[in-house]
């Protein structure tokens, strides 16, 4: 006899597919002034890059465009850059890596070092 899933059940396994990975942000400089946090957690799905990250970003905080990200709403704006884990700066050319689950990307503005 056969059983049927419910839909919820069905729904949360889709939503798990589509959103299977958690990547760790951190913002610092004008990132972290325009988003008013340290730090966000995104959900984001498997195997997602960079761009994704960014565009993550801009969903939750629009007034990144402009000053931190360009407006085509997946390129950062010079100054600011991408770090993975604090190992490595990526650039431009790297966008579309894919992350793994539980990275730790940090965006910050160059201006705000010193």
């Amino acid at each position: 006899m056969a059983c049927a899933v419910p839909a919820s059940s069905r729904a949360a396994r889709i939503e798990k597919v589509n959103e299977a990975m958690r990547v760790e942000v951190e913002l610092y400089g004008l990132p972290r002034l325009i988003a008013g946090k340290r730090e966000v957690a995104l959900r984001l799905k498997d195997q997602a890059t960079f761009r994704d990250v960014v565009r993550a970003l801009v969903r939750q905080y629009p007034d990144m465009v402009g000053d931190v990200v360009q407006a085509d709403g997946e390129t950062m704006h010079p100054p600011n850059i991408l770090n993975l884990d604090g190992r490595r700066m990526i650039q431009p050319h790297q966008m579309d890596e894919s992350l793994s689950d539980g990275d730790r990307v940090i965006v910050m503005s160059m201006s705000a070092g010193g």
